[in-house]
């Protein structure tokens, strides 16, 4: 199986990734996890992404599109969290992949109206240590008990910019893949556990 998951900052992608991955027995694959790890290691490319996701900005083109390539050369299944992330990144996968010989079976949309996703994003709160999300204020990490803050990227302003970024630039390939035959568009509001089956089933039916 070979998907990506498309959907708005905060619509749930990356909790829904984990599920789907363990469900298909395929690699969960987040450019938002790499980003984040060279960050924490301090690499040229962390601090490089944290200039641009500081402010709700979008990693450019020329950091993911090889780096993306590169992670998927050797395997035969995925699921994509956070890439292809506009029309150009889009299109870079598509060849990609056909020159290999394996396009892609599905692209999962998840939907959610832009008050949700404040209300969720705003109010969760990351750990230093482990980088473990917590939906609210907690005083501390229950897995390493490490600080609790919160991340630039999850205060309000910085919210409705990246919602105005995807508007502008992301929700362009919904038309790209929904015109490509590829897409699957899925509620994001509700149990975490309903919205999975809702994506299994939807998946099923495609097949």
């Amino acid at each position: 199986m070979r998907l990506v998951l498309v959907g708005p900052p905060g619509a749930g992608k990356g909790t829904q990734a984990s599920l789907l991955a363990e469900h298909y027995k395929i690699p969960h694959i987040s450019t938002g996890d790499i980003f984040r790890a060279n960050l924490k290691s301090g690499t040229a490319l962390g601090l490089q992404a944290k200039g641009f996701m500081d402010k709700g900005e979008l990693v450019p083109d020329s950091v993911t599109n090889e780096m993306v390539k590169d992670r998927l050369s050797n395997a035969s299944g995925f699921l994509l969290d956070g890439f292809p992330r506009n029309v150009a990144q889009a299109e870079v996968l598509q060849g990609f992949l056909s020159e290999k010989g394996a396009p892609l079976n599905a692209v999962v949309e998840f939907q959610i109206n832009n008050e949700e996703i404040i209300k969720r994003l705003s109010s969760r709160r990351t750990c230093r240590g482990c980088g473990k999300v917590f939906p609210g204020q907690v005083s501390k990490c229950d897995s390493c008990g490490g600080e609790i803050y919160q991340r630039d990227d999850d205060k309000e302003s910085v919210i409705a910019r990246r919602l105005e970024v995807y508007g502008e630039q992301t929700a362009p390939i919904i038309d790209y893949y929904r015109k490509a035959g590829l897409l699957v568009a899925i509620s994001a509001t509700g149990e975490v556990s309903a919205i999975t089956k809702d994506v299994i089933d939807a998946l099923s039916k495609k097949a």
